[in-house]
């Protein structure tokens, strides 16, 4: 008999549970917790069978009946074994005689008394779950460590308290071996670029793994991937390296355009001699746009203006 009531105690009678309150492995408990009580949904439960019994007790007064005393105790007390509050973020999975009967709230929930109990209560808002990874080897054999995070939700309550038996560590059990997974499928020069295709990737997994538990995982994001320290350092020459060569293709290729571009300068200046002359009207121009002055002209050079009046003449 004591293992039946205590199996069938309510999940209601408790101030807190682990579920309710996110202790479950791999939470971030760095964080306060957001304050949320059932206080006033015990207080309810607790004036309104009191006010049930007052009533039957002042009529119990009034007709000087000891049976209505006593029938006014037993349906109060009858009265708050089966009456429940769930709150807005809640659902309670009800039980009828040990098989899932129904998942009821929120708000005031009545249950047949002896017959049907709530097994547990379910928070349905959005979790996050922490999760590491660590000496994880990439497919490049570098082991790093891999921190990142989880947001899922519970969308079935029946089917989350029916099908596993703690379905928060389920999720964080299976979202640390689902990233070791992705993880060692990816090189250590692609982590740095990857890093959004490998946060989808883990979330598509985890989503088809999670939905027959009534769960469904919203995000996963990557806090930190950690790399050896000799690692970094050779990552890092590596990385300079290559930017050095760039560099170094870069200017060889703009040289080489610049070369061409002389020649066929050179070329141009060779068939046509008013290019020429006009290349030396231009670079006179120049010299003495800036700041003014006088211009002595060469000979050679008073011949090429000489030979470009000769050109507007002809």
């Amino acid at each position: 008999m004591g293992n039946e009531a205590e199996a069938k105690k309510s999940y209601f009678d408790e101030d807190e549970s682990e579920l309710a309150s996110g202790a479950f492995v791999g939470a971030d408990t760095s964080f306060d917790q957001e304050v949320t009580s059932r206080s006033g949904a015990v207080a309810l439960r607790w004036i309104i069978s009191l006010a049930v019994f007052a009533a039957c007790e002042l009529a119990a007064w009034a007709l000087a009946s000891v049976v209505v005393a006593v029938a006014g105790a037993i349906a109060a007390a009858l009265l708050f074994s089966c009456m429940h509050v769930v709150m807005e973020w809640e659902r309670a999975v009800v039980m009828r005689l040990g098989k899932f009967n129904r998942v009821a709230g929120p708000g005031l929930v009545f249950m047949i008394p002896l017959v049907e109990y709530a097994a547990s209560t379910v928070d349905m808002r959005m979790r996050s779950t922490a999760f590491k990874a660590e000496h994880v080897l990439t497919a490049d054999l570098v082991p790093v460590n891999v921190d990142a995070v989880l947001f899922w939700t519970v969308w079935d309550a029946g089917t989350a308290c029916t099908e596993v038996k703690n379905y928060a560590n389920m999720v964080y059990w299976v979202a640390q071996t689902t990233l070791r997974d992705v993880m060692g499928g990816v090189a250590i020069a692609q982590l740095s670029t990857r890093r959004t295709q490998i946060d989808q990737e883990v979330a598509d997994i985890l989503e088809r793994k999670t939905r027959e538990w009534g769960v469904t995982v919203t995000s996963v994001e990557i806090r930190d991937i950690e790399i050896p320290g000799d690692l970094q350092e050779a990552l890092s020459a590596e990385a300079r390296a290559e930017r050095e060569y760039n560099a170094r293709i870069i200017l060889a290729e703009v040289e080489k355009e610049v070369s061409e571009m002389f020649v066929d300068a050179a070329r141009t200046y060779g068939r046509e001699d008013a290019a020429l002359q006009l290349r030396a009207m231009s670079f006179v121009s120049e010299s003495v746009k800036e700041k003014g002055g006088l211009v002595v002209v060469p000979s050679a050079l008073s011949e090429a203006f000489e030979g470009l009046e000769k050109i507007a003449r002809g």
